[in-house]
């Protein structure tokens, strides 16, 4: 069975845990065109919060050209604000897009996570 073009894609979901030391931000669906302004707009208000901001990928079954800009438009905003953005527990997909866009050297020392 396929699934239906015109079907509305997966919501992306968003857990926030804070701590003193960070705020990690569990993530959880799609990171796309469509829900990629709703991690910045989670993010954004929270990095004069924080010194660490921590993206976790786990559940994160699809990320399109959108979502990885997305994930460097956070890293510039929090560099900006001399804060640290970590992205762990990325799948192997994730992983090669960051490698053929060059963009695991941007994000290279906030990676947590081995094969980089």
């Amino acid at each position: 069975m396929t699934q239906d073009a015109t079907a509305p894609a997966q919501e992306l979901k968003i857990e926030i845990l804070k701590s003193p030391e960070e705020i990690v931000f569990v993530c959880t669906g799609r990171i796309t065109a469509a829900t990629s302004p709703q991690l910045k707009s989670a993010v954004h208000p929270l990095i004069p919060e924080t010194k660490r901001i921590v993206v976790d990928l786990t559940g994160v079954n699809y990320i399109d050209s959108s979502g990885i800009g997305g994930l460097v438009s956070l890293w510039v905003s929090t560099k900006k604000a001399g804060c640290q953005l970590k992205l762990i527990n990325l799948s192997e997909r994730i992983k090669e897009l960051l490698r053929v866009t060059n963009l695991s050297k941007v994000f290279e020392g906030d990676m947590e996570y081995l094969g980089m």
